[in-house]
């Protein structure tokens, strides 16, 4: 996809990697980039900040007629939606013991919002054969998020949607990435810090963190060669290669990560 005079829209837009997207496609030409976030006034603050071609919404990503009202709006201001980026997403921190409402949460945003924003904008983007979703995965969905079960489950489910997603409709003129980053300099991360959540630990220690202006770096890269994975992190392919040929070496290897972090931080 080359990105002068698209439509766009970034779910997730009031910040982190959301709001790096929408900066960097503005950059590229974008003739409108619409940033959509829970946090409305914050997403209306990053898209003044952008410049004109941006403008900010409030919205739950979790609300399937939310999703669909935003979609249709922005159809009509700007005629279509050539590329949406859903990219909202939560983590928890939390294992097995993660109250109910954590793990509804998380199966909300990370997989029903992708579900959400398909079955609002393919139809536009089938009657007009061409259209590209791209859906933030992490790469908690080719490995695993160590500390995080809902997390891990919801990514795994995310990164299998939007492989059905990219086979159904390649045909029909739609192109489908999942964006799957390791450590990205982001409130999630630092949050998890804080708190001292084991996977945020674990992230921390596995590699480098990026910004998330080096993401959308990655992005525009990956959208322009219209691949169907995006690794910010390059290392995140040849982690997944060895999970896949030596599982039980892969899992050997995490645990022994774990333990030195549980020796080295008690509390995580």
């Amino acid at each position: 996809m080359n990105l002068t005079d698209r439509v766009v829209v970034i779910t997730g837009g009031a910040g982190g990697i959301g709001t790096a997207l929408g900066r960097r496609f503005a950059a590229e030409g974008a003739a409108a980039v619409v940033l959509a976030d829970l946090a409305a006034d914050a997403a209306r603050a990053a898209a003044e900040a952008i410049g004109p071609v941006a403008s900010g919404a409030g919205l739950d990503v979790t609300d399937e007629a939310a999703v669909r009202a935003l979609v249709e709006e922005t159809e009509r201001r700007h005629g279509r939606i050539d590329l949406f980026c859903a990219n909202a997403g939560v983590a928890t921190g939390g294992g097995i013991d993660a109250p109910d409402a954590d793990w509804d949460r998380a199966w909300r945003v990370n997989v029903l919002g992708h579900l959400h924003s398909a079955r609002a904008v393919l139809p536009g983007m089938l009657s007009r054969g061409q259209g590209h979703l791209l859906l933030t995965c992490s790469a908690a969905g080719v490995l695993t998020a160590v500390g995080d079960a809902p997390y891990t489950a919801t990514k795994h489910a995310a990164v299998g949607f939007a492989e059905w997603l990219a086979i159904t409709y390649r045909d029909a003129g739609i192109r489908v990435s999942a964006l799957c980053p390791q450590g990205v300099d982001t409130p999630m991360l630092a949050d998890g810090l804080a708190e001292g959540h084991l996977g945020a630990r674990v992230i921390a220690a596995s590699g480098t963190i990026l910004t998330p202006d080096q993401v959308a770096d990655a992005v525009v890269a990956g959208l322009a060669e219209e691949r169907f994975l995006i690794l910010p992190h390059p290392e995140v392919a040849d982690y997944a290669r060895r999970r896949a040929e030596d599982p039980d070496g892969w899992q050997a290897g995490l645990r022994k990560l774990v333990r030195k972090l549980r020796a080295s931080f008690p509390q995580s």
